[in-house]
């Protein structure tokens, strides 16, 4: 649909940025009544670009938040974004990810150092000969 009516008569599109009080907090998102009256849901998935456990760590009830309208189904139900209007920060570089290059550099040079240490230590051994043997 991409469009609804409101009691007030105005009209609600895709992309619209609306103000509204959240209402209900529920374990997969939030009821927000608009300021027309409407109600709106924001889905978990919508709250953040972070990884957000529990509705409860991001919206309290009551709570005033603004958001950008992304969906309208068939019977005029109302999914809102709260992280379409966050700036999304450029995902840093894991210290983890830093971490395991370093280690995987480090034992290949060790392979490295063993694999020559051995063959200097058999060419030693081979140019050697046992006292009383011939």
């Amino acid at each position: 649909m991409g469009e609804e009516k409101t009691q007030d008569g105005s009209v609600i599109n895709i992309g619209d940025v609306l103000s509204g009080t959240v209402e209900h907090i529920a374990p997969y998102g939030a009821f927000v009544r608009l300021g027309n009256g409407q109600k709106a849901m924001v889905h978990i998935s919508e709250l953040s670009y972070n990884f957000v456990k529990n509705v409860s760590d991001v919206l309290t009830l009551s709570q005033q938040v603004t958001a950008k309208v992304i969906k309208i189904d068939d019977k005029g139900r109302i999914d809102l974004s709260i992280k379409a209007l966050q700036v999304k920060e450029p995902h840093p570089v894991r210290r983890e990810e830093d971490f395991e290059k370093k280690l995987t550099s480090f034992m290949k040079q060790s392979d490295e150092k063993i694999a020559d240490l051995n063959s200097k230590l058999k060419d030693a051994r081979a140019g050697k000969r046992r006292p009383g043997k011939k």
